[in-house]
């Protein structure tokens, strides 16, 4: 029932990674380490680096399949590959929603430059910026409000959520892409931001 895992060198337990396989497959949202172990009866519990060696050994497997095992800012979770999303794509009737460039240029502010209230926001795009568009934000889940600032009017300071990562695919800010790459790719006329 153990099998040894290729990267950490962590010996693998099939049942639990099984265990573990079934339960991302059937989890509407992603799951953490944490949360995967809670699942189990006390007397059970595996240790967390258990249930992580599983994952490890899941993503192997996974590796050349038309899904893989991701990791995103909320958990881990089952994805279909970039390039079989057109063909899954035609699974569904609805179109993916199309977001207006000045919902877009706003949430990629609130991003690179968070915590900002809607001044600056509306001071760095050089217009205003509509309550119906952080309202859609906030309803999203994509945005909190995380404080309110020292100032007169005490102004709600806006940042991104676990769902914004989850939505655009990435494990932690960290993960995105380098604003001047952005900025470049933007004058190279290959990409509005």
């Amino acid at each position: 029932m153990i099998e040894q895992s290729f990267e950490s060198g962590q010996p693998v337990n099939k049942k639990i990674k099984r265990i573990v396989e079934a339960l991302l497959f059937a989890a509407e949202q992603p799951m953490t380490v944490t949360q995967l172990q809670a699942v189990f009866p006390q007397l059970a519990m595996p240790e967390k680096v258990v249930i992580e060696a599983a994952l490890e050994a899941l993503c192997t497997d996974y590796k050349n399949q038309a899904i893989a095992l991701h990791k995103v800012a909320s958990g881990y979770r089952f994805q279909v590959k970039t390039d079989m999303a057109p063909w899954v794509a035609r699974l569904f009737a609805e179109k993916p929603p199309k977001y207006s460039r000045a919902l877009l240029e706003t949430i990629a502010i609130i991003a690179y430059q968070q915590p900002v209230t809607r001044g600056d926001i509306e001071d760095i795009r050089g217009v205003s910026v509509s309550s119906n568009m952080l309202n859609t934000l906030l309803d999203r889940e994509w945005i909190k409000v995380v404080a309110h600032k020292e100032a007169p009017g005490r102004p709600a300071l806006y940042a991104t959520t676990a769902q914004f990562l989850d939505y655009f695919n990435l494990e932690s800010l960290a993960a995105m892409p380098p604003l001047q790459e952005l900025q470049a790719l933007a004058l190279e006329g290959e990409m509005e931001i």
